[in-house]
């Protein structure tokens, strides 16, 4: 893991002091950015920082803070506190590990000092959104305490990020992170000769920002903060924005229900169930009852279609997967039971899940088929070949897979240890190519794609990411054709929380936009 280091700071990046804190002594508060607006008078912080700030008089702010220089020989002045601009529904007391700390970011504004507006003179961040979790940031910060930093210099680190998983926050790991580095800026991107780059968080968010000095956390800038900067920048205060039970924001979802629903989507299929020619979602829940979603090759759903009602047949399922295996051009569902049954269910869209074909009876071998993906490896039309993982870590690709016939079988790797952590098995077009990719999900979080597999064994390996814990969470992993680029490449997963996520568009070695489909519970 990467340690801060400690440098001189950046021009438009500082501490703050109120009340008895003394400017060049020990103890600094909070971090701030410049950020670009009208009056060229807005740095932003953290929610828990304004907190303090609110309470407090004699407030400055003090860009690339010097230790034991007074306040005329700072580089750049001080620049006295004005107003404070934080979402009221954020809690007064600092620290907290609920949703709402999504909202951990603030705005002030400074008055000018003799050297002008604090944006003409030290630069500033272009204060900037995002819909994704994966950045490469330079995370600054001035720890307060002598303890933490004896020459109380900036520190800085150069980091990749990615969720914070069951809030909307990033989240970064690096050692040297303590006390008084919150509400310092995530940036990306900065040019030093222009002085420029853009801040896409700030330390904060859950347990005010960390739990130890090598994890920091930040809120994920979306709508909320657009709004606060939007205020901030207007001169608007923002207590129009309706104090109460914080809402967080879910991108607005398009899969009906929360993620206390989702909790209970026990299998998913994606494919091309209603013959229109991009795919749908079809979910069997834990109570039995079998729905399906129709795609609107937009990344959308039209209206829920219930295939069964809740019911105690279809409890047992084990695992599912969807294919064109009865060449219709309308996928039909393939369902392995707890029994190790097989059963097929023809052209779903047209029969409902009535039109059912026997693969293998109760008690078959196929009980320890792991997991089963169909997809195109060999087949040059229809999606007809399946792929096992068996619970002996064997990995089996079955071809022309058919109506009454598990076609024929290439043993792709023999019983190994290593296949019997591949957690989650789908397939797609992850390459652009007609044949398509195996992507595996390890029980470390890992996420594979195999490229070109075929019936002469695995793909080569392009990976995604490492190990990861956030991915040990993701319980469900579909993929279909849910956009508009004629490509199976759309991944859906399902976490634990019963978020539901679809990355738009993944390439065989990076995942697609990030588009939350149903929130976290």
């Amino acid at each position: 893991m990467p340690r801060a280091t400690h440098f001189d700071g950046l021009p438009m990046v500082g501490t703050f002091f109120y009340d008895g804190t003394q400017v060049g002594g020990a103890a600094t508060y909070c971090t701030g950015s410049v950020v670009r607006s009208k009056g060229k008078s807005l740095v932003l912080t953290a929610g828990h920082c304004a907190n303090g700030l609110n309470n407090a008089t004699h407030r400055v702010f003090v860009p690339q803070y010097q230790h034991l220089r007074g306040p005329a020989n700072q580089p750049w002045g001080l620049f006295a506190v004005d107003k404070v601009y934080k979402d009221p529904r954020y809690p007064d007391k600092d620290q907290t590990r609920k949703p709402v700390s999504d909202l951990d970011f603030a705005f002030v504004t400074v008055a000018p000092n003799a050297k002008g507006a604090v944006e003409d003179v030290t630069g500033a961040l272009t204060f900037t959104t995002s819909t994704s979790y994966d950045h490469n940031v330079t995370v600054i910060g001035y720890p307060s305490h002598a303890k933490d930093n004896s020459q109380h210099k900036a520190i800085r680190c150069d980091v990749p990020t990615r969720r914070l998983y069951g809030f909307r926050q990033m989240q970064m790991n690096c050692g040297g992170y303590y006390s008084g580095v919150s509400g310092g800026p995530w940036i990306r991107g900065y040019n030093a000769s222009t002085r420029t780059g853009e801040v896409i968080g700030n330390v904060g968010g859950m347990g005010g920002g960390g739990d130890n000095d090598w994890t920091s956390y930040s809120p994920l800038y979306g709508k909320d903060a657009q709004d606060l900067y939007n205020d901030a920048n207007n001169g608007v205060d923002p207590k129009h924005i309706e104090r109460g039970t914080f809402q967080p924001p879910t991108d607005g979802p398009i899969l009906p229900g929360s993620g206390e629903t989702w909790k209970h989507a026990k299998q998913m299929a994606s494919g091309d169930f209603s013959g229109t020619g991009h795919s749908d979602l079809l979910v069997v829940w834990t109570d039995g009852e079998t729905t399906l979603y129709p795609g609107d090759g937009n990344g959308g759903f039209r209206p829920e279609r219930q295939l069964l009602a809740p019911n105690a047949g279809w409890k047992p399922v084990a695992t599912i997967t969807a294919g064109d295996f009865t060449g219709s051009n309308q996928f039909d569902l393939m369902v392995r039971w707890d029994d190790g049954r097989m059963t097929l269910h023809g052209d779903v869209g047209s029969n409902g899940l009535g039109s059912v074909t026997e693969m293998a009876p109760s008690g078959s071998v196929w009980s320890h088929a792991t997991q089963i993906a169909a997809g195109r490896f060999n087949a040059t039309t229809y999606v007809t070949d399946l792929m096992v993982r068996w619970s002996d870590g064997e990995v089996s690709l079955y071809t022309n897979v058919g109506a009454g016939t598990l076609g024929q079988e290439y043993k792709l790797k023999d019983p190994n240890s290593t296949w019997k952590d591949a957690t989650l098995l789908t397939s797609g077009q992850f390459s652009g190519n007609q044949k398509w990719d195996l992507m595996v999900r390890w029980s470390s979080g890992e996420l594979d794609n195999y490229v070109g597999t075929t019936t002469g064994g695995l793909g080569g390996e392009q990976r995604i990411h490492g190990p990861n814990k956030t991915w040990t969470h993701s319980v469900i992993m579909t993929t279909g054709q849910f956009t508009s680029d004629g490509l199976t490449n759309d991944l859906i997963i399902r976490w634990t929380d019963g978020e539901t996520t679809l990355y738009q568009d993944t390439r065989m070695n990076s995942l697609g936009t990030e588009r939350m489909i149903s929130p976290p519970a």
